[in-house]
């Protein structure tokens, strides 16, 4: 969790620092960042939506390290969207303290918001042992995941 919540904050940090200046500089490089989170999210809802319940033998594996999880950053196109989206938004004139601005409030949101999301995850297991709620539950979230990227297909 300390991985993903401080990976992402260090992506936040040099994004701002110079990468969101290569989108700038080359607008269609944002576009296939936007067109591919778009096509890997759509990817990802199908998944959730047809996602059966975990087999007991399924948890194999290790966890990721600390610095897998950081590394995972750099792959994920939803933290790409999200770091690019906060610094075109929220650091117009691209100053230093507002980039650091930008990634302390991320980064006091995003450790207690993965946590969260990481004990919530562990809590569901407990009420979706039945295969309706969990088909019910997984298409619910399938459909609200679709929904968070109408204002990535159509801005304002």
């Amino acid at each position: 969790m300390l991985g993903v919540a401080l990976g992402f904050v260090f992506m936040v940090l040099l994004v701002g620092a110079g990468l969101v200046q290569i989108f700038d500089a080359y607008p269609v490089s944002y576009t296939v960042l936007k067109v591919g989170s778009v096509i890997y999210l759509l990817y990802l809802a199908w998944k959730i939506a047809n996602a059966g319940p975990a087999e007991a033998g399924e948890a194999s594996g290790n966890p990721m390290t600390f610095l897998q999880a950081a590394a995972f950053q750099w792959v994920n196109p939803k933290a790409w969207a999200m770091a690019l989206t906060a610094i075109s938004a929220y650091t117009p004139d691209q100053t230093l303290t507002a980039i650091l601005l930008v990634g302390v409030v991320f980064g006091a949101v995003n450790l207690p918001s993965v946590s969260s999301w990481t004990v919530l995850g562990q809590q569901m297991a407990r009420v979706l042992t039945n295969p309706r709620r969990l088909t019910a539950f997984n298409w619910t979230m399938a459909v609200l995941l679709v929904a968070s990227l109408y204002p990535v297909i159509w801005p304002s």
